[in-house]
């Protein structure tokens, strides 16, 4: 009897419905091929549901995904809607309640792909980050104040801790101030490092460079590196390797291809994640899964794109590579490669008109999810 997957589904906003569709189109073609099925469940939220009924993200809603395998997203944002109001409501929810600890971006050069940086003959991009995704300035712990005077809670739960304080400041004379809180811990960094070394591991690779800025930030940042380096010790044979963060820009569009495995904290990871997605071909081809012990969500790295939304002009390479970061999570790996290798035969196979409007055609997104979905099914 073939296994069934329960897979939960938010299309979200802009070109999100459009991508989603071919990636979920890929998926249940591979799972065809490979004996297993996708129980598809679809949530609405998004900015039309908020937007309709003032409701972001139920509690029931969230208590139903725990059941799920995987979460498939497209994306999230709708200039109608204040900015950061759906991202925290949504993303930055489903992160914390199901302590989503890792961020994996991927960053791969794929054929007739354009990069900014020409590759040194024989070389290609194969890099990835693995960005700590929980902790750091994205914790949300903060405030503003008009009067010099600036006091507030600093709470805070994730899986291996439960975080509780006050914080006190005040200027004189008085002048407004703002704070942000970044946190880092013992289990936060040391689960994000064993990921990280794991998968170098896994990759055949004999190191792990650390983003970091200990120079300037010593206590949040040598803390990580401290934190790291005693994880990487038990790996005899991995060298772990530090770049600072301004550092590893520098390199990165130098020499996009002398990287691997690069460990970063939140912040930094965020950045570094989206140069390399430039560095890669875009935002189009960018891939990310959000991964936790519980269930993990699977997401384009691009925006909602409200420009193009409708016009089919929407790239479906990113959503579909997602859905492969997905299958792999899920552990069907043949599955997983097919999918990958068949984004790779439709790029190798098409004519130039043929390829999505971001790589120089004029293929509406239907079409290349159709594409890609044909060679999926061999």
């Amino acid at each position: 009897m073939s296994k069934t997957y329960r897979i939960a589904c938010i299309p979200g906003d802009g070109i999100g419905p459009e991508v989603t569709r071919q990636a979920r189109k890929a998926l249940d073609v591979a799972a065809n091929r490979f004996g297993f099925s996708l129980d598809w469940q679809d949530y609405p939220f998004g900015a039309a549901h908020y937007l309709r009924t003032g409701e972001i993200f139920p509690e029931s809603a969230l208590e139903e995904m725990g059941g799920c395998d995987a979460l498939l997203l497209g994306a999230i944002g709708d200039p109608r809607v204040k900015p950061g109001e759906l991202e925290r409501g949504i993303l930055l929810t489903l992160r914390f309640r199901f302590d989503q600890y890792v961020n994996l971006r991927p960053a791969l050069s794929f054929p007739r792909v354009p990069l900014p940086v020409p590759l040194p003959e024989g070389r290609r991009l194969d890099a990835v980050v693995v960005r700590e995704n929980t902790e750091d300035l994205y914790m949300g712990l903060g405030g503003r104040a008009e009067g010099g005077s600036l006091s507030f809670s600093v709470e805070a739960r994730r899986a291996p801790y439960e975080l509780k304080g006050e914080l006190a400041l005040w200027t004189t004379p008085p002048c407004p101030l703002a704070a942000q809180v970044a946190v880092s811990t013992r289990p936060g960094v040391e689960r994000i490092a064993r990921y990280a070394c794991e998968l170098a591991v896994r990759r055949g690779e004999n190191r792990v460079t650390l983003v970091t800025k200990a120079n300037a930030v010593p206590h949040l940042y040598g803390f990580f590196e401290d934190e790291t380096a005693r994880v990487a010790a038990q790996y005899p044979g991995l060298k772990l390797e530090k770049e600072n963060v301004d550092a590893c820009c520098y390199h990165l569009v130098r020499r996009p291809d002398a990287f691997g495995v690069l460990l970063c904290p939140n912040l930094f990871g965020d950045i570094v994640s989206d140069l390399l997605a430039g560095l890669s071909g875009g935002m189009g081809m960018a891939a990310g899964g959000n991964i936790g012990d519980g269930l993990s969500m699977f997401e384009p790295v691009h925006g909602s794109a409200p420009d193009i939304a409708g016009t089919g002009r929407a790239n479906p390479l990113a959503a579909i590579l997602s859905g492969e970061l997905l299958l792999r999570h899920l552990g069907e790996h043949e599955a997983a490669d097919v999918v990958g290798g068949a984004v790779t035969a439709y790029l190798e196979e098409s004519d130039p008109e043929g390829l999505p409007f971001e790589l120089g055609g004029t293929s509406p997104v239907e079409r290349s999810g159709d594409e890609v979905a044909s060679h999926i099914a061999g």
